[in-house]
């Protein structure tokens, strides 16, 4: 009997160690929200929350229920927390399982039919299965080519908004997307009515708007009530590749600076947090279309991800080609993709973005802010550019190439400062040494001067110990 007792007692405090060791969930932390200082966003108990998201695009509609399960599965044990997707690629869109999304046009009064695994419920699945998972859903409501192409009115938009709203208030982990790669001049009122119709019902989640590439949300709706955040999509071009556009926001043969996107929106009144919601992808050509060009590797999603963070950027979402379409036996993929998608989930960049979380993270987050003024002298330009952000009493400068620079170590407090190099592309610390903190200092990273020996220089106030979390055993 005495056996019998030890025995049941070890086992409740194995699940209650279980339990207690159980990760917590972020919106136990409350309400996701916009910060007081507009830069970041916050839970309503005050704990930073760094959006480090994946383009999940056809998720709803390529994969089953145990590919869906996997894929989130895997996402969150690469850091990521955020997953974007476009709720419907068509009108209507078919399922994995045959399933129509509007089997009834944009009537959606019998859209759950008894015993039927409709189009909806899926969605609802991967939605649930993602909250499990400590994962936003950033929910595209209708792809942008769709209301170009007049397959959604002001009053099917009304109802559509009506009907994701009601279905989606009460989960604790949607992020709504208005637009879907398109400029917010076409067909604006389409976008207003359905973020508004949104809005009217859903008092719970924050809004967005994904824009076409090149530009950003904030030239449209920076003043929509609406809109919460902003939203850029860098693109997919390398310098000088135009292809007839004439579209830009930005000056010729500056395409693949995405931290003059940041600069802009946040120079901006009413300022809003921005990030990059489609920077280049993985393993994507240069320019998407042809083929034949050479296509972005690991190294150039981190400079994406790194230089717009630094900028202000309150996180990042990064993209790869066979991904985000999910590519598989029996499926044709775009944009030259010619290998699953499950594969490519051990690729470099796409495990090496947690690295930038927590990098941010183990820093004070709110008094974090964009200072270029910390390189001295002049700076590098396209890929010789280096990209500074600090706090009072930390600065992190983001060198692409490895090549020398000059840091104004005064920009934060501390009569000393310990430097180190920290590496993108495993997460590892190297220490350099204790120097002067009034002084500016030339630092050149232990690499060849190459574009992709990418480091991150880390000087911190010799009284502070935030690096220790970084340091991997």
């Amino acid at each position: 009997m005495k056996r019998l007792i030890l025995n049941t007692f070890l086992l409740l405090a194995m699940v209650a160690s279980a339990q207690s060791n159980k990760a917590k969930l972020p919106w136990q932390n409350g309400k996701l929200m916009v910060c007081t200082n507009h830069h970041y966003l916050q839970f309503e108990n005050g704990e930073p929350f760094f959006w480090l998201g994946d383009t999940g695009w056809l998720l709803p509609e390529r994969l089953d229920r145990d590919e869906a399960d996997f894929y989130l599965d895997q996402c969150s044990k690469k850091g990521f927390n955020v997953v974007q997707v476009q709720t419907v690629n068509a009108v209507p869109t078919y399922n994995y399982y045959g399933q129509s999304s509007m089997p009834d046009g944009f009537d959606f009064k019998n859209i759950n039919k008894k015993g039927v695994y409709g189009y909806w419920d899926h969605m609802d699945f991967i939605i649930k299965t993602a909250e499990k998972r400590g994962i936003y859903i950033g929910m595209v409501c209708i792809w942008g080519g769709l209301v170009h192409a007049g397959k959604m009115n002001v009053t099917e938009a009304q109802a559509y908004g009506k009907f994701l709203a009601e279905r989606y208030k009460d989960a604790p982990n949607i992020i709504w997307i208005i637009g879907g790669d398109i400029r917010g001049d076409v067909k604006p009122e389409v976008w207003n009515a359905l973020a508004t119709s949104i809005k009217s019902i859903d008092k719970n989640h924050l809004m967005t708007f994904h824009p076409r590439g090149r530009t950003c949300s904030a030239i449209w709706f920076n003043n929509a009530s609406w809109l919460d955040f902003n939203m850029f999509q860098s693109g997919h071009r390398r310098y000088g590749q135009r292809m007839g556009d004439g579209d830009y926001t930005i000056k010729d043969n500056t395409e693949e600076d995405n931290w003059r996107y940041v600069e802009q929106a946040e120079s901006l009144t009413p300022l809003k947090p921005v990030l990059d919601g489609e920077p280049s992808y993985e393993d994507i050509p240069q320019g998407l279309h042809d083929f034949d060009q050479p296509r972005w590797q690991a190294n150039d999603v981190r400079r994406y991800a790194y230089w717009s963070v630094f900028a202000g950027s309150f996180g990042h979402t990064y993209g790869h080609n066979s991904i985000m379409q999910f590519m598989k036996p029996g499926v044709s993929g775009s944009f030259g993709a010619k290998r699953y998608w499950y594969d490519c989930l051990n690729d470099p960049g796409y495990n090496q973005m947690k690295y930038l979380k927590e990098l941010i993270l183990s820093f004070p987050f709110f008094e974090r802010v964009p200072d270029q003024s910390i390189i001295a002298g002049r700076n590098g330009e396209r890929y010789d550019r280096a990209i500074a952000t600090r706090g009072n009493d930390y600065l992190l400068v983001y060198n692409y190439s490895g090549r020398p620079m000059h840091i104004d170590l005064s920009k934060i407090s501390g009569a000393k400062k310990n430097c180190c190099w920290f590496n993108p592309q495993d997460g590892t610390i190297q220490f350099i040494g204790e120097f002067d903190g009034n002084k500016t200092v030339e630092f050149a990273p232990d690499v060849a001067y190459e574009s992709g020996n990418d480091r991150v220089l880390i000087a911190v106030d010799n009284s502070k110990n935030y690096i220790k979390n970084l340091i991997k055993e």
